[in-house]
């Protein structure tokens, strides 16, 4: 994932981050002459790395630390701190924000690619990102909602499009410290997205939604001020604009943003746009999104015959990609509701806060990651294909909601603790067969001309899945839950199945990519 051939297991934020270097944040053109290796400040690798590691272990810290108690927030009562909504439009409000921050990835690698260069975008995008939690913290009810996910969602995306990106050009390309700097800066994703949800739920259950909001801005605070002291050793190619924007398209580049910013605010007072359909306004703004970069690229007489071949190939992953997101990022939506009442969350004799229900999944992603790296670099040419894996990654994830029927329809504290731990573990290995080689897989099916875009397209997947999350949450209390549970379970085994069925001709269209 982070190099093209890489072999590893990484969680979706690793994976995620790594688009940047792969594509969507094209880096500048690192020296291969520089040579930095006396530079062993931190673990052995460059003292800069500490800084970009801090600011990103920092703000995961605080994107899940917000995120595991915002849906309790949405619809937990006004006496219980909450704002009283109704728990599937409450849901759609997170479904909506989590493809939002996945989108805005694509934005903020086209302003570090054209305007400021990925290390001013990381650095504005941090204070924006402090200034959203802030926002929660602080303004009441409905309008800090409003404003905190707006900044916070801009500013995610633009962090976690360029933070790679930044961490790619303090070595040279033949460094061979270079696996092990991603590794240590893997860890801080992963250390924060653990972390985050344990302060933030521990607050919120104690004291108060908006302490937990509170300590999510102060992380992000720290992870600030440390990157303000840290970016001053950067390298000068964090800072350079690979593809300048030419002075006489900028003021129609603000033009168009100023009459984006106009339509929103127009649907919006005119109640066409409301909190119960967001998030079907963002579903439809993805796929139609999606549907035009495909066509943009098969289109392009930029493209050989081969090339287009292999963008064809990209279609059944792009669609097993949607099908595994719109269940996995459930976690956030259903698995919060149901954690809340039906998990048994006792734990000798203290209630366990709901939102450390989050905490488990980073842990698996830290003791497994390794495992399935050690397994595909001893497999080498052996290892599944690409359709492979994706199919088992979509099938598992079925199978992962199948584990829930058997505590289906219990009341309060019906479900054991052990068991949602088990659950999460399968999610855990299916994230790692599916989220790892997905955006490595669309560099090496891009075209030339269209490396970018095509990463795009797999960001695509991920913010139209979130977001279908969140739509689907609507039926979770609109049916019964074995009904839930299995539908969309058979639904995502189906699924694999069939990409399974496909490898081969999948595989000829991929046109000797695996």
């Amino acid at each position: 994932m982070r190099d093209d051939d890489r072999p590893t297991g990484e969680s979706d934020e690793s994976a995620a981050e790594a688009g940047a270097s792969a594509g969507v944040t094209a880096p500048p053109a690192e020296s291969g002459h520089r040579d930095d290796r006396a530079d062993r400040g931190f673990f052995g690798q460059p003292r800069a790395l500490a800084h970009i590691f801090g600011v990103e272990m920092w703000e995961r810290f605080s994107f899940y630390g917000m995120q595991s108690i915002l849906l309790l927030y949405l619809y937990f009562s006004v006496s219980e701190g909450g704002l009283g909504m109704e728990q599937s439009a409450a849901a759609g409000i997170v479904g909506a924000y989590g493809g939002a921050v996945y989108l805005s990835t694509i934005l903020g690698a086209w302003i570090a690619d054209r305007l400021l260069g990925s290390e001013r975008v990381l650095f504005v995008s941090a204070i924006v990102i402090m200034a959203g939690h802030i926002a929660l913290a602080l303004l009441p009810g409905f309008l800090g909602v409003g404003v905190g996910l707006v900044l916070v969602a801009f500013g995610s995306g633009g962090l976690k499009a360029n933070a790679t990106s930044v961490v790619g050009t303090l070595y040279s390309r033949d460094d061979p410290r270079r696996d092990a700097g991603f590794s240590l800066f893997y860890l801080g994703i992963n250390l924060g997205a653990f972390l985050g949800p344990i302060i933030t739920g521990l607050l919120q259950s104690t004291v108060g939604f908006h302490w937990g909001f509170g300590a999510a801005a102060v992380g992000m605070a720290i992870g600030l001020i440390q990157y303000s002291f840290g970016r001053k050793g950067l390298p000068p190619e964090a800072s350079v604009v690979p593809n300048p924007l030419p002075r006489e398209k900028r003021g129609l580049v603000v033009g168009i943003a100023i009459a984006a910013a106009i339509l929103v605010v127009a649907l919006v007072l005119t109640r066409l746009v409301t909190a119960e359909n967001l998030v079907t306004w963002v579903i439809g703004g993805t796929i139609i999104a999606a549907v035009a970069y495909f066509i943009v690229i098969l289109t392009s007489h930029a493209v050989t015959a081969v090339e287009r071949s292999r963008v064809f190939g990209f279609i059944p992953l792009f669609i097993a990609s949607v099908a595994f997101w719109s269940l996995y990022q459930q976690q956030f939506t259903v698995l919060t509701i149901y954690s809340d009442e039906q998990l048994n969350r006792d734990l000798f004799g203290w209630e366990m806060p709901i939102s450390w229900v989050q905490s488990i999944n980073p842990v698996f992603i830290i003791l497994l990651s390794g495992v399935f790296a050690a397994l595909w670099t001893k497999l080498g040419d052996r290892q599944p294909s690409t359709p492979v894996k994706f199919a088992l990654g979509t099938t598992i994830m079925g199978v992962a909601f199948l584990l829930f029927l058997p505590f289906a329809g219990g009341g309060p504290n019906s479900t054991p603790l052990l068991a949602i731990v088990g659950i999460l573990f399968v999610f855990t290995v299916a994230e790692l067969l599916l989220s790892p080689v997905g955006l490595s897989v669309a560099t090496k099916l891009a075209p030339e001309k269209f490396h970018t875009q095509m990463v795009a397209l797999f960001f695509l997947s991920v913010a139209l899945g979130t977001a279908i999350a969140g739509q689907l949450a609507e039926f979770y209390s609109a049916v019964p839950e074995a009904v839930y549970f299995g539908v969309l379970g058979a639904i995502a085994i189906v699924l694999g199945g069939a990409l399974a069925l496909a490898t081969r001709p999948v595989l000829r269209l991929m046109q000797g990519v695996r």
